[in-house]
């Protein structure tokens, strides 16, 4: 399946193999916007406990769903979430840790 729409338009998808996943899909849309959101948040020095829990968060969940994944997609978005749980949770920590 190359990904591609039929007017032409390249198109994502998270079910490439044409199964539906909708535990794997969610799991990895949740990982990805738990690591974005620690990132950003680790770049703030004051939001350092939003970045360390949602980091953690993020990172423990996105390895349970690089377990169960059930197709690329759906894995590349996980390492991209883990990659950006790992960096959030780390700022947070240099900033002041999970406690306000």
């Amino acid at each position: 399946m190359s990904g591609r729409s039929p007017s032409g338009r390249f198109r994502f998808r998270l079910n490439s193999d044409g199964r539906r996943h909708p535990l794997e899909n969610v799991l990895s849309v949740c990982t990805i916007l738990c690591g974005l959101v620690a990132f950003v948040a680790g770049l703030i020095p004051s939001a350092h406990p939003v970045a360390s829990w949602l980091g953690v968060l993020g990172f423990c969940g996105g390895l349970y769903s690089q377990y169960v994944s059930a197709t690329t997609p759906e894995r590349a978005l996980n390492i991209v979430g883990i990659v950006a749980s790992f960096v959030g949770v780390a700022f947070g920590i240099r900033n002041g840790g999970f406690l306000p």
